[in-house]
């Protein structure tokens, strides 16, 4: 199942591209309930470091996660989402080469609470020696809308620099691009229903708003780097022998 060509000018154009129905709801199910596990594990060892990056402070509930990094390398079941053929199928039409997942990351997003992403470029994060060399795929575990957090991206800004970002003194990691220079890029909604992917640019500004309903904003972010790709100026320190090999 490859992207057609109008597709691919879609996301060359805009900077993003939604595809519904790739996976089904029952693999989605599946993939939450491995999430599920995993985090009640990962809670239960947290130290005090841990437990400031990895919850969700704005929920009333304690020990509520905000996000898992890499389950890729940790999780046999995302190695399998990652890899499988369709999915690949997808980002080779837009990376050409992909070689393997640098990085990846689940979003839980919990119901009334689950807070904010400010815009950001995945490409300040990354460093990667060709811009157009990754592209970061999306997967809605949960349906995402705009009530409970969907993507909002500035179209066309795949087209333009990467910014220097900036970040809160009580969240050195959260890096975001500058209010000011946000402010200057409109940001279009983009939800994803349940099982459906949502492609983006390394250098499309996006961001999310908090979780207003009743409803889990699941998501697995996978980051793919085509071949040849390496992290010149990454932002942030990413341990190389976590990245995934694909093939």
């Amino acid at each position: 199942m490859a992207l057609t060509p109008e597709q691919q000018a879609e996301y060359r154009h805009a900077g993003h591209l939604t595809v519904p129905e790739v996976f089904t709801a029952a693999r989605m199910d599946a993939a939450v309930a491995d999430a599920e596990a995993w985090g009640r594990d990962f809670v239960a060892g947290m130290d005090a470091a841990d437990r400031d990056w990895y919850l969700e402070r704005a929920v009333g509930a304690p020990d509520v996660l905000r996000k898992l990094d890499q389950p890729v390398f940790h999780r046999p079941a995302f190695r399998a989402l990652a890899g499988d053929d369709v999915l690949l199928a997808m980002v080779a039409d837009l990376i050409e080469r992909p070689a393997g997942v640098a990085f990846s990351q689940i979003f839980f997003k919990p119901p009334h609470g689950g807070g904010p992403k400010p815009v950001h470029q995945d490409n300040y994060y990354f460093g990667p020696n060709d811009r157009d060399g990754m592209v970061t795929a999306w997967v809605a575990l949960d349906a995402a809308t705009t009530e409970n957090g969907c993507l909002y991206f500035g179209d066309g800004s795949n087209r333009g620099p990467v910014y220097d970002h900036v970040a809160p003194a009580d969240a050195p990691f959260n890096l975001q691009v500058p209010a000011d220079e946000a402010a200057r890029h409109p940001m279009t909604p983009a939800p994803v229903p349940k099982g459906g992917v949502s492609f983006h640019h390394g250098n499309t500004l996006h961001q999310s708003s908090d979780n207003r309903s009743d409803k889990w904003r699941r998501a697995v972010a996978i980051h793919y780097y085509a071949a040849g790709i390496d992290l010149t100026t990454p932002a942030l320190v990413y341990d190389r022998d976590k990245f995934v090999t694909l093939g």
